[in-house]
């Protein structure tokens, strides 16, 4: 590994036209000098090169350093050992906000083994990502090429089962949503990433190629590997260094060809806490005070890919497990909770939201979490549990607070069980962060700055974003909720309960009024360097 790198620093040198090797060699014995009866000194020059080759390798590796600046630092790394790759990352920390990195020692650390991780996730003396690290498996554990072919494997149909293991390692390697196979005509197919809520073109394969790809994929999903024009829904897992990741597999007939969509479902849902996805003190003050009662309804909103869901599991998170019991009924189940009863919506067995949740309510819970209202059945069961002594955690498809209101009355829930029964109503979008390592101050039009100089609001951190190898070239890395909080107090108890409330000056200015309170959180995470103008006005508007 050494020597591989070696050759490439020396490479590196030569085109910057710097010759580092002697024009004519020298014996050996005039080379070492006094070092030849000085065996300490020997082995002091030995594990210095050591040390700036293993330095090289982190620094070919680093985000913190430019793509072109690699050779020169390489060079300088071989002579000077540890102390530009020090340099660097101590210039990286500092570029970044103060209340961001935290303590200096802290995020020297954290960057160090960031490099660390991007080093294992490839294989240095291949030059490409290791084999052997995912292994994909059925619902009853049998594996991908035990299924295809019956586990006969011929030579020609191996590179299709690596093929697709690479696919399924390299979404959970680039922290991707869902896997898009689409064709794009008879003879092309596209493949494509979700990552923070954009979709990304990976790769583009011939269609010979990316069938028996889609029929791998079947066959691990246990779904009719002949039938290309009838929808059909199946499941597989993964199994790597890190744990197992399950994946919710959907085809349909189109036009040229078959579309096949994979959901990444993550499986530890312990990460998710209230103080990690966004919400400011006084939102986490207000929903905490919400969960610690005994009972009522506690109602999260926002479109598709809005985080709901996540919001929902940190909001578990703040529950006792051993002390109530707590009982879940989602499509799909996205986390694992530990100390919980999680129920999976089957339509086909007969396993709906409202049928499981008349069944929740037979078996003594304290907590019942609704994945998702959908019809006017569950909406009233959930409140109507949440009348009765239960504290209830669900999410319903709405754009804001107020509309949400709106849905629920449209579902025939009356008046009164909405207004007993519903205790606070959370609206939410996401938005994109950006890359701490190639973020940029942002270049403001003069309006915009006579806009932050009349609101009074300083804009000096305001970035926007650049791309590099560490972003994948967007700018963007991960993801952060804004919030819009409705409570219910008594006067809007008593406006709902009495038939005042202006249901029709909520549909119009309820979004509106709801889009203003977000673009307020989403300005203050813009005004804090976390994202960017850009991507506030693509989420909000």
């Amino acid at each position: 590994m050494q020597y591989w790198y070696l050759m490439e620093v020396l490479a590196d040198a030569r085109s910057l036209g710097l010759d580092i090797v002697p024009a004519r060699a020298q014996p050996v014995s005039l080379l070492l000098g006094g070092l030849a009866i000085n065996p300490v000194k020997l082995l002091l020059l030995i594990g210095w090169v050591y040390l700036g080759l293993f330095c090289v390798q982190k620094i070919e590796f680093s985000p913190a350093v430019p793509r072109d600046r690699k050779p020169l630092m390489n060079l300088l790394t071989l002579v000077f050992g540890p102390i530009p790759l020090m340099w660097a990352l101590m210039a990286d920390v500092l570029r970044t906000p103060a209340a961001e990195r935290g303590g200096l020692f802290h995020a020297m650390k954290d960057r160090f083994l960031a490099i660390s991780d991007r080093i294992k996730s490839f294989d240095i003396m291949g030059g490409g990502k290791k084999d052997g690290e995912i292994k994909l498996l059925d619902s009853s554990g049998r594996d991908l090429k035990e299924l295809y072919g019956h586990g006969k494997i011929r030579k020609q149909d191996s590179h299709i089962l690596e093929y697709t293991e690479e696919m399924i390692w390299d979404a959970l390697q680039d922290r991707a949503s869902d896997i898009l196979i689409d064709p794009k005509s008879d003879s092309l197919y596209t493949i494509r990433f979700r990552v923070d809520g954009v979709l990304r073109e990976i790769d583009r394969i011939d269609a010979n190629t990316c069938g028996a790809v889609i029929n791998s994929i079947k066959a691990i999903s246990n779904m009719d590997i002949s039938e290309r024009r009838r929808p059909q829904d199946g499941a597989f897992i993964a199994k790597t260094a890190e744990g197992t990741v399950s994946f919710r597999v959907a085809s349909a007939g189109v036009l040229n060809g078959e579309k096949l969509s994979i959901r990444v479902l993550k499986q530890d849902a312990s990460v998710y806490t209230l103080e990690s996805i966004g919400l400011s003190e006084k939102q986490r003050n207000i929903i905490e005070a919400a969960v610690s009662k005994p009972s009522g309804m506690v109602l999260m909103c926002g479109p598709t890919g809005s985080g709901k869901t996540t919001t929902m599991y940190g909001i578990l998170n703040k529950i006792d497990f051993y002390t109530r019991n707590v009982i879940t009924v989602e499509d799909p189940i996205e986390y694992v909770l530990p100390n919980t009863s999680q129920i999976e919506v089957n339509t086909k067995a007969g396993i709906t939201f409202a049928k499981s949740l008349r069944s929740i309510l037979r078996q003594d819970p304290d907590v019942i979490c609704v994945g998702e209202i959908r019809d006017e059945e569950t909406a009233v069961i959930a409140l109507q549990a949440a009348q009765t002594g239960h504290l209830v955690l669900a999410t319903v498809h709405s754009n804001s607070t107020s509309s949400a209101l709106i849905r629920l009355l449209d579902l025939n829930v009356t008046p009164l069980m909405l207004a007993t029964g519903l205790s606070l109503v959370i609206s939410q979008r996401l938005l994109r962060r950006l890359c701490k390592y190639c973020r940029a101050p942002a270049k403001l039009s003069s309006n915009q700055i006579r806009e932050f100089e009349k609101k009074k609001i300083n804009y000096a951190n305001i970035y926007q974003a650049v791309g590099c190898d560490n972003c994948y070239g967007t700018g963007y890395y991960g993801r952060i909720g804004i919030y819009d909080i409705l409570a219910l107090d008594d006067d809007l108890r008593n406006s709902i309960t009495s038939g005042k409330l202006p249901v029709t000056d909520l549909r119009k200015e309820g979004d509106t009024r709801g889009k203003s309170n977000l673009q307020k959180q989403g300005l203050l995470k813009v005004v804090t360097g976390i994202t960017s103008l850009d991507e506030l006005a693509r989420v909000v508007g």
